[in-house]
């Protein structure tokens, strides 16, 4: 089947109309399979949490018949996972690439259970993501139930600290996806279901000024300010904020000094900044750079140190991940979900990996719900079985 059939292609309706009975009375299933992953704390600091759901998703993914699954150590978070069709097992090359993360941002003892209320559930990670975990596996699982699953090319990368912006994982991603034909990542479904297109890269700097210390009072003169020169930085990173071009910076947080009676040897700032572009990523650093040397050089005595850089490129909107969108919104609409497409986003994701690798790549295609990173996350329940329909008739149309 052609990349891009969508639900109206004669050829494929009679095999979504299998999917959709694969997937018939799979709400129970899918609702206890997300309880017990969310049972286990996943915090991404909790490195046995977190290979314990690492084990938990390698049994309902070795489940599949013809899905195998390796471990890549991690060097002091829980094991990624790769699973692979045997389509897919040699290469990543024209795939379908599946993201996702085992990993929460809930320490134990800070949020914990899992509960069901009218149609509702709730419990940390419940939306993000191991909702969206089970989606994609009970999608694969509707594929080997009508005998597809091996014709389908599936890379399903599941990392495990992306809650801190995956440090260790963005190098495994373009390493286990590299040639990937597209990427879905199972982010927190959005209201009305819209899917993601573009998030906004993202980027930290610090900010280290260092002067000379002296008496306020008997030695002012012989002193050198950091926090003068500090504050000089500030305003001039501060400005470096332009919302037409979609780039912000934000000063954090500031500390520095001993006390008001004496003049400063040391300060520092931690520095965010966003972006909408790559190219505006690596300038925006430059920018930034420049704003500490023009900053010391204007109080003598001083220097200002930034380091960091960007941390994660943007998903940006193309030409490419619209078609992608409209191709996958096409199944979600003949599944009875939503169809629209999802306004920018100010913070990023693993899609942002895929995306400046040069693979189409959409996101937010776990169940619909809110609250994700609050105590308040839930997950409507009656979305799971149509995202797994929408994701698996996706999958379809790539056999070969």
């Amino acid at each position: 089947m052609a990349p891009g059939a969508g639900p109206g292609c004669a050829m494929l309706r009679p095999m979504i109309e299998r999917i959709r009975a694969a997937l018939a009375g799979r709400e129970a299933a899918m609702t206890s399979a997300i309880e017990r992953l969310v049972h286990v704390n996943s915090f991404t600091d909790n490195v046995a949490g977190g290979n314990l759901v690492g084990a938990m998703l390698t049994e309902m993914l070795m489940d599949l018949p013809g899905v195998s699954v390796r471990g890549v150590l991690s060097e002091r978070h829980a094991t990624h996972l790769v699973a692979s069709t045997r389509a897919a097992e040699s290469s990543a090359e024209g795939c379908v690439a599946i993201v996702g993360h085992l990993d929460t941002v809930f320490p134990p003892g800070t949020f914990e259970g899992f509960r069901v209320e009218d149609g509702i559930a709730r419990g940390p990670g419940v939306l993000d993501m191991k909702g969206g975990l089970v989606v994609a596996i009970e999608a694969l699982r509707a594929l080997a139930k009508v005998g597809l699953i091996e014709a389908v090319p599936v890379r399903f990368v599941i990392v495990s600290e992306e809650e801190i912006g995956s440090p260790e994982s963005q190098a495994i991603l373009r390493r286990e996806l590299a040639g990937a034909a597209c990427s879905l990542t199972l982010e927190a479904g959005r209201a009305a279901d819209r899917v993601i297109t573009a998030r906004k890269g993202t980027g930290a700097v610090k900010a280290v000024a260092s002067g000379r210390a002296a008496h306020a009072g008997n030695a002012h003169q012989q002193g050198a300010n950091a926090i003068w020169a500090l504050a000089r930085f500030i305003d001039r990173a501060q400005q470096l904020t332009d919302y037409a071009a979609g780039v912000t910076v934000n000063v954090g947080k500031i500390s520095g000094g001993q006390g008001k009676n004496t003049v400063p040897d040391q300060a520092e700032a931690l520095v965010d900044f966003r972006f909408e572009k790559i190219a505006h990523g690596e300038a925006t650093f430059a920018q930034l750079v420049e704003a500490g040397r023009a900053a010391a050089e204007s109080v003598p005595g001083t220097t200002v140190t930034v380091t960091g850089g960007p941390a994660r490129m943007p998903l940006e909107r193309t030409a490419a991940n619209l078609a992608l969108y409209r191709e996958y919104a096409a199944h979600a609409k003949a599944a009875g979900l939503g169809d629209g497409e999802a306004a920018l986003l100010g913070g990023g994701s693993d899609a942002s990996t895929t995306a400046a690798m040069g693979i189409p790549s959409i996101d937010g295609l776990g169940p619909r719900g809110t609250g994700f990173h609050t105590r308040e996350e839930l997950i409507e329940i009656a979305s799971l079985v149509p995202k797994a329909e929408a994701m698996a008739a996706f999958l379809a149309t790539r056999a070969r």
